[in-house]
């Protein structure tokens, strides 16, 4: 039996490569252009990370800050996807697209809590 593969996934090589390349910078572009949350995390990573670097924190302590941000990023893009896959299946109200919407801001609550206990540690920890 065999299974049919997407048309989608042709590509091989370094043509692979850089078309990933460029969906991933208009992953990046439509987040910008179209998500407040995704501009504010990503402007909180910015600062944050310049911060992390003029900071007298210690080595570690600067990775887990600079590890920390860049999640926050990572997570605001998936919750993006999620709402904008939610939101393309169907407008209208429902369980489910109300449970995946809150699921996804739940995950970046729990990273932005985590973003904040890092700085704390970094800070204060030994």
């Amino acid at each position: 039996m065999s299974l049919e593969e997407s048309p989608f996934k042709g590509k091989t090589g370094a043509q692979r490569v850089l078309n990933a390349l460029g969906y991933s910078l208009d992953g990046l572009g439509a987040g910008w252009k179209n998500e407040a949350a995704f501009r504010q995390v990503s402007i909180l990573a910015v600062v944050g990370i310049i911060i992390a670097f003029i900071a007298p924190l210690h080595a570690w302590a600067r990775a887990v800050v600079i590890a920390s941000h860049l999640l926050t990023v990572i997570v605001e893009l998936l919750n993006s996807a999620v709402e904008a896959a939610v939101d393309h299946t169907s407008l209208e109200r429902h369980v489910l697209a109300k449970r995946a919407k809150d699921l996804g801001s739940a995950a970046q609550l729990i990273c932005l809590i985590n973003l904040a206990a890092m700085w704390l540690l970094g800070i204060f920890g030994a």
